[in-house]
């Protein structure tokens, strides 16, 4: 858990070197290990010991000496002291969408902001707006920001949660007094932000196993343990809940604390029709209890086939079970490779050779590298000849390594004036084009995205909303007829399974099924441990009811040259 802690104190410094208006290198360098430190599975204390900080990518020798002060003391200095300078409230406010480093820095010189409250009382007296440079628009959009922020506040994303969640039951399973253990809530269900941790395990110990959870190293604070429940805060300030029960009630309490609530409403309302009673304890004939060990007889007892628990939204699941229609949900097994993926050749930290090394540990038949285009030179957008020289040597590695094909493309950057990043004689090169827009996320972006999807050489629309998650509402557009043009064209949306984005999110991406468009999960892979991420896309993918034949990712290598631009 160290490791997210540490992440958050590099990019609470980030922002604090933003507010100072420091070089945008240095915010970078923070930035980059920051990320690099959430995504490595390893315990960073193990690294630490073992002596191998340097070996981190993006970690230096001034960051290491950064982590290994953490971890000797409990205390970072560069972070206290910057710190010091500032009110503490200040800096949560740089995670308001639309209110840059540099406004917030002038409100709170000119204006006294100090924090939220200020903020908006800042808005409310027209303050703000007047400030030199904002305006009454640019004040609406900071408004609006509030509003997003609060609306997410007190929800956990799902890349964050799932972690925890897999470290705690990694530990658990290893308690001699434990059967079954699952996550429970939306967890389960694989929702893009998560409320509340909630794990379930079968036990006939249950003392026993709610004490040793409350003992794991992870913990912090133990809120309450109790005879068959128990409630820990961990690092990083998150609560999870662990309910013990026994085996004969398994079944029945994982499928009620997996809900929704509006799936478990419609099977308690089949269930007294049939003139029964299901509940957490389990299938109840008058007060004959008839199972309960497992969910299929929960769901078996109501005259259903089991649900997978990523569809249980009251959307239609339960009438396809009714009439034995229930898609055939896509599984992680089912893909093939990953068809977004960065390397250093841009703003990636994982070489070409690093990144294919995972791909192949994956099983994977074949990886998509797209790096920036010159657009993005703010991400190290390669230009057309350095390009090209990416291409010659991913058809040489091709030609080395049999095991896996490399695919040659660009995360190619859709101009404000609805044209791509390169000119067609490059982009004919490419395996595949993966078409974006990181800019200008107000100027006919719905426009500029149907031109790109019409376009003979685009395979994949990529993040097609903008959104970053609790942070970003994303683009001004409407989708619907960007898929249509889709659906005429041929050009498949993306699944981005970065954690923060998840976009496109379960209702629009089922939506782009029900159209008949092609979607592709792309992990947006920025180094080789990134491309576990698939897992988050997937997850979206099961939400949506996609199945193994809407998505690229479950074609064999042969199969998806044929749909090659050009």
């Amino acid at each position: 858990m160290k490791n997210r802690t540490i992440a958050t104190l590099f990019e609470k410094i980030a922002k604090l070197l933003e507010l100072r208006g420091e070089d945008g290198f240095k915010v970078n360098a923070y930035r980059k290990a920051a990320r690099v430190l959430k995504d490595t599975q390893q315990d960073i204390e193990m690294i630490w010991k073992a002596g191998d900080l340097g070996k981190l990518p993006g970690i230096g020798q001034a960051l290491s000496k950064k982590i290994d002060e953490y971890l000797r003391t409990g205390r970072m200095t560069k972070y206290e002291t910057l710190m010091s300078e500032v009110p503490a409230e200040l800096l949560d406010l740089l995670e308001l969408q639309n209110l840059g480093p540099k406004t917030l820095a002038r409100a709170h010189e000119e204006l006294g902001v100090r924090d939220l409250k200020d903020l908006k009382n800042a808005l409310v007296d027209g303050s703000l707006a007047n400030l030199p440079g904002m305006g009454k628009k640019k004040a609406e959009s900071i408004r609006k920001g509030i509003e997003l922020k609060e609306r997410a506040a007190g929800r956990i994303p799902l890349g964050v949660a799932l972690p925890i969640v897999e470290h705690i039951i990694s530990t658990l399973r290893k308690h001699p007094h434990t059967g079954r253990i699952h996550p429970t809530g939306s967890v389960r269900r694989m929702c893009e932000t998560v409320g509340d941790i909630d794990i379930l395990v079968e036990t006939d110990q249950s003392e026993e196993v709610i004490r040793a959870f409350t003992r794991q190293a992870s913990v912090t604070r133990v809120l309450a343990s109790g005879k068959t429940k128990g409630s820990v805060m961990i690092e990083g300030d998150r609560q999870v809940d662990l309910r013990a029960v026994d085996t004969e009630s398994y079944g029945a309490a994982l499928q009620n604390f997996t809900g929704s609530q509006a799936h478990n409403v419609r099977m308690r309302g089949i269930a007294r029709e049939k003139g029964i009673k299901i509940n957490e304890y389990g299938i109840f004939e008058k007060d004959r209890k008839i199972g309960g060990a497992t969910e299929e007889e929960i769901y078996a007892a109501l005259g259903l086939p089991w649900i997978p628990p990523e569809i249980r939204e009251d959307r239609g699941e339960i009438e396809a079970a009714e009439q034995n229609r229930l898609p055939d949900l896509v599984d992680r097994f089912d893909i093939n490779g990953d068809l977004h993926v960065h390397t250093n050749w841009s703003d990636g930290i994982g070489t070409l050779e690093e990144m294919m090394g995972k791909a192949i540990s994956l099983g994977y038949a074949f990886i998509a590298i797209c790096d920036h285009s010159p657009s993005a030179g703010y991400a190290g957008g390669l230009s057309p000849d350095r390009l090209i020289e990416q291409v010659s040597r991913i058809r040489q590695l091709n030609a080395k390594v049999p095991e896996i094909e490399i695919l040659a493309g660009s995360e190619v950057d859709i101009r404000s004036d609805g044209s791509l990043d390169f000119s067609d004689d490059i982009l004919e090169k490419l395996d595949i084009v993966i078409a974006s827009i990181h800019t200008g996320f107000r100027n006919r972006v719905t426009e500029r995205l149907i031109n790109a999807s019409k376009h003979p050489l685009v395979t994949v629309i990529a993040h097609p909303t903008g959104r970053l998650l609790g942070q970003r509402e994303g683009y001004d557009v409407d989708l619907e007829p960007v898929m249509a043009v889709c659906a005429d064209h041929g050009t498949a949306l993306e699944i981005n399974a970065y954690y923060e984005r998840l976009d496109l999110g379960d209702l629009l991406a089922r939506r782009a099924k029900d159209l008949g468009l092609s979607l592709a999960i792309g992990t947006d892979a920025h180094r080789p441990d990134d491309l576990d991420a698939m897992e988050l896309g997937v997850g979206v993918a099961r939400r949506a009811w996609l199945e193994k034949k809407d998505l690229l990712n479950c074609l064999s290598a042969g199969e998806l040259s044929m749909r090659r631009p050009g």
